[in-house]
């Protein structure tokens, strides 16, 4: 789609200087800029691009004083950055506004669908899914037996819904991920006899889980994601794990079974954390920390692996980085202490 200069400065009630009439198609950083997009320059580092980018349109300050003439016709605004996040939010929406049923898509005569949803190629939604309005399912999504998922909530390519699990409105599912797979649960004696995995996996509203994560069913009961949980990739959510209200998990983080993590938490990559803990609300871990027991107070920052809390931990790595030297001295001493004993 293309809109013009005149259209953008509407939509952000900006200040037009140039060709009001000039138009683009897409988005470019300012210098990479070509003929046909739009840019912004909100970090003064990058004043430079103004002079020679070759974007036909550029988003920039009210205040911003020129030196030299430009070749982009100028939109005036208060915040660049903010005006331009904006940009491309309205863009995102253009984008993704797939409508429409594919006929290669299948839908069991006992589903149920809302208004105005996506099925893309060889989605496959099965017996008993009820499914809200402005939904989008992208090629190859699967939904299985007696999924529920609420308005305007995105399936993307390859993602895969067990059955019974519960996905709240407004939710977004990145390609890959499963949803619902069974718990890693076997019984040592009884020959690692597999136990059944019954439970389901809810996830409430405003949830968005990024590309080839896996959230296990519960053994009984529900795995729980609370509203506005925010997963990176490569996320493993073992069964009955419990994650608070806006809790961000960065990539490769585990949470083994029946952990319940508390409300806005940031945990950074690679994180571990072992089952049937507790962890507080607002708790941060760094990265590659791993978790063994109870976290109580919120609002601590923990790190390592053992982790422990961060004060402690930065002072005790002093100690290790001297370790040889400590070694040393106490090596000296001993010897120091044979040789009195001797005389």
């Amino acid at each position: 789609m293309e809109f013009s200069a005149q259209q953008i400065a509407g939509l952000l009630q900006g200040q037009i200087e140039g060709d009001e009439t000039v138009k683009i198609s897409k988005l470019s950083k300012i210098e990479e800029g070509i003929s046909g997009s739009i840019s912004f320059l909100a970090n003064p580092k990058y004043t430079q691009y103004i002079y020679t980018t070759k974007a036909s349109i550029v988003i920039v300050s009210k205040e911003l004083v020129l030196t030299s003439a430009v070749s982009a016709t100028l939109i005036r605004v208060d915040s660049p950055e903010t005006a331009f996040s904006k940009l491309l939010e309205m863009y995102n929406q253009v984008k993704l506004n797939k409508t429409g049923i594919s006929k290669h898509a299948f839908i069991s005569e006992t589903a149920t669908v809302g208004l105005n949803i996506y099925a893309g190629e060889f989605a496959v939604i099965s017996d008993n899914v009820k499914i809200g309005n402005n939904v989008k399912i992208y090629p190859q999504v699967f939904i299985g037996e007696n999924v529920v998922i609420g308005d305007n909530t995105t399936l993307f390519a390859g993602v895969k819904i067990y059955s019974e699990t519960q996905i709240g409105s407004d939710c977004i599912i990145h390609s890959g991920s499963v949803i619902g797979s069974d718990g890693f649960r076997f019984n040592p004696q009884n020959d690692n006899q597999k136990i059944p995995q019954i439970g389901n996996v809810i996830i409430e509203d405003n949830v968005e889980i990024g590309a080839n994560c896996a959230i296990d069913r519960a053994t009984l009961g529900s795995t729980i994601l609370r509203k506005g949980v925010k997963f990176d990739n490569l996320i493993h959510i073992a069964h009955n794990v419990e994650i608070g209200e806006n809790t961000y998990i960065a990539a490769q983080g585990v949470v083994a079974g029946s952990t319940k993590i508390g409300k806005n938490c940031m945990f950074s990559g690679q994180v571990g954390i072992v089952g049937h803990l507790d962890i507080a609300d607002q708790t941060i871990i760094t990265a590659q920390s791993g978790i063994s027991k109870n976290i109580t107070k919120k609002g601590e920052v923990y790190m390592g692996s053992p982790a422990f809390e961060a004060g402690k931990y930065r002072k005790a790595y002093i100690h290790f980085r001297n370790l040889d030297a400590i070694v040393q001295r106490l090596d000296k001493i001993e010897k120091q202490s044979k040789i009195a004993e001797n005389s």
